[in-house]
Formats: structure tokens, C-alpha cells, sequence
């Protein structure tokens, strides 16, 4: 199950024209994989869906799902806008686990790598907390690649999550 995501016909905006090639829906192709020290390696599917609704903001909606069962995992949702002017992107995220961030970073042609500037994490959040959260989109080849470290109180930025997607609509 994933959320609605609203189409539209309105143009995309000129704001976040450099990001159009994120835009559709993508599923993984294979198996992603998810490690960090301390916890145990593990495998999952996903969902992408990156949107607009003519605003100058792209939407986006991510869907993780255990591949056995097919049962949801991590969901997060949110926003990606550009600086006017810029190469400068903002990534705007909530997560089904209760932590909210902002990633600020640069795109660079087909590639957007990204850096936490703030994470906020609902009172009741289970420890270690996340203190920082990088991630890179990187198109290739038709596909798209996300890479995700993660550094917690106990332990320092180490690479948490890689996956490859392959289109499944505009």
C-alpha cells in the first residue's frame, strides 16, 4: 500500500525544472540493501514517487517494504525545492518513525547530494537518535541510485542504505 499521490496537468513549474528527470514513479530494481553497526544487514523494496502539482516545489512520497512479506517498513514524505537562481536544493522530510529533517545541498546535472541542516525527532523517539543523514540521487544509465549515511550519538556517519530504482512512470 502506498499513499495517493495527486496528479496534475499543470506545467512544471520553471523553479524545479532542473530536477525533472526525478519525476515519476520508480520501484526498485533488486534488492536494497540496509546495514550500520549496530544493527543487523537487511534487504527491502521500495517505492518512489516524485510529483508536482505546478507549484515551485517538487512532492515526493518514499514506500519501503519488507521482500518477503511485502509488509511496510519506513515510509517518509515531503518536499524538494531550489534556490532561485542556484544549484542549491532543500529536501524537506518527515518519516513514519517520528524524526523530521531538512537536507540542503547542491545538484549537479544528474547527480543531488545532500546534507542534514536540522533533525527533529518526535519526544518518545527509541535510541541511539539520529544526529545527521546525508543522501545522494544519482541517475545512470536510466537508472536512479540512492545512497544514505546516517551518524547516531553513539555512532559516526556510516553508509546505512543503497538502492537502485528503474522507471515505472512519467
Amino acid at each position: 500500500m502506498s499513499c495517493p499521490i495527486q496528479h496534475t496537468d499543470a506545467p512544471l513549474n520553471p523553479a524545479v525544472k532542473p530536477l525533472e528527470w526525478l519525476v515519476g514513479s520508480w520501484e526498485s530494481d533488486g534488492l536494497g540493501q540496509g546495514s550500520f553497526p549496530s544493527i543487523r544487514p537487511f534487504n527491502y523494496t521500495e517505492t518512489l514517487h516524485f510529483y508536482h502539482v505546478g507549484q515551485p516545489v517538487l512532492n515526493f512520497m518514499f514506500n519501503a517494504f519488507h521482500p518477503d512479506t511485502k509488509k511496510p517498513m519506513h515510509r517518509e514524505c515531503g518536499f524538494i525545492r531550489m534556490e532561485p537562481g542556484t544549484q542549491n536544493v532543500a529536501f524537506i522530510n518527515a518519516q513514519n518513525t517520528g524524526l523530521v529533517e531538512i537536507e540542503e545541498g547542491e545538484l549537479n546535472g544528474l547527480e543531488l547530494t545532500l546534507q542534514s541542516r536540522a533533525v527533529a525527532r518526535i519526544s518518545f523517539a527509541k535510541e541511539p537518535y539520529v544526529q545527521q543523514i546525508s543522501r545522494t540521487f544519482r541517475l545512470k544509465d536510466g537508472k536512479l541510485e540512492q545512497t544514505v549515511f546516517m551518524s547516531t550519538e553513539n555512532q559516526p556517519l556510516s553508509r546505512h542504505l543503497h538502492i537502485t530504482y528503474r522507471r515505472t512512470a512519467p
